[in-house]
């Protein structure tokens, strides 16, 4: 069975559960990634988009979004009706949730030892380094106007409008790693809707001890600024490509 609702959901949940399975890895106490720092959870988000997309596309999905953001964009570009892109974002949201669940599960016994409630936090959702709503809402909006540009040029028409068999995937893996080298220090870099809001409806859900506070004040902003840099980079995408 497959279908494009189908890809997106699990190539959503595959992203997530590498990704912030990476994060896990890194921050939770008692693991055997403990410390290892951002060049690993830069390198595990880049791995984690390359099988999100392959996943998305092997079940179905041809566009292989896995992101609300590029979802967006393509739909201010005519690739999507509007019913039929709300609808993938709401498959996407709900494939980063259970990828979330499926993380939680993966790292059972290392929620209690982990006694910082930021850090657990911190697997499932991006925060700021400094808090400053209208930076932290600009670094977002460029780092995802960076990534759907980035997209755009891949698969231009400079390229021959589709790179080598199976290179596109491995191309917007190596875009998202330097995106998170070069810019996502200031947020955590969601520049994904979904990977931000679905995991952290996980964290408030999950009963994980002592987790705090899942920081909804700050969570509108991996949200909407992603949403508006997919926006910009649409339409920067249509006038240059």
């Amino acid at each position: 069975m497959s279908n494009p609702l189908l890809g997106e959901f699990l190539g959503t949940m595959m992203l997530i559960i590498l990704g912030d399975g990476v994060v896990a890895n890194v921050v939770l106490a008692k693991n055997k990634g403990q410390g290892s720092g951002w060049i690993v959870i830069t390198t595990g988000w880049a791995i984690a988009v390359v099988i999100g997309v392959f996943t998305a596309i092997s079940a179905g999905s041809k566009q292989a979004d896995i992101n609300p953001a590029v979802t967006l964009a393509k739909t201010i570009m005519g690739s999507y009706a509007f019913p039929q892109a709300i609808v993938t974002m709401v498959a996407q949201v709900a494939g980063a949730f259970v990828g979330a669940v499926i993380v939680w599960l993966a790292y059972l016994n290392h929620w209690e030892p982990t006694t910082d409630a930021g850090l657990k936090l911190a697997v499932f959702s991006t925060g700021p380094a400094i808090r400053n709503t209208v930076n932290n809402l600009i670094t977002e909006i460029i780092g995802t106007f960076v990534l759907v540009a980035g997209v755009g040029a891949i698969f231009s028409g400079a390229t021959g409008g589709n790179p080598a068999t199976g290179l596109g995937p491995y191309l917007v893996g190596m875009l998202v790693w330097g995106i998170g080298l070069s810019l996502g220090g200031p947020t955590g870099y969601a520049i994904n809707p979904a990977r931000d809001l679905g995991p952290r409806i996980a964290h408030q859900l999950l009963p994980i001890p002592g987790k705090g506070s899942s920081d909804w004040n700050y969570g509108w902003i991996p949200v909407v600024g992603p949403f508006i840099g997919g926006a910009l980079g649409a339409f920067f995408w249509m006038a240059v490509f």
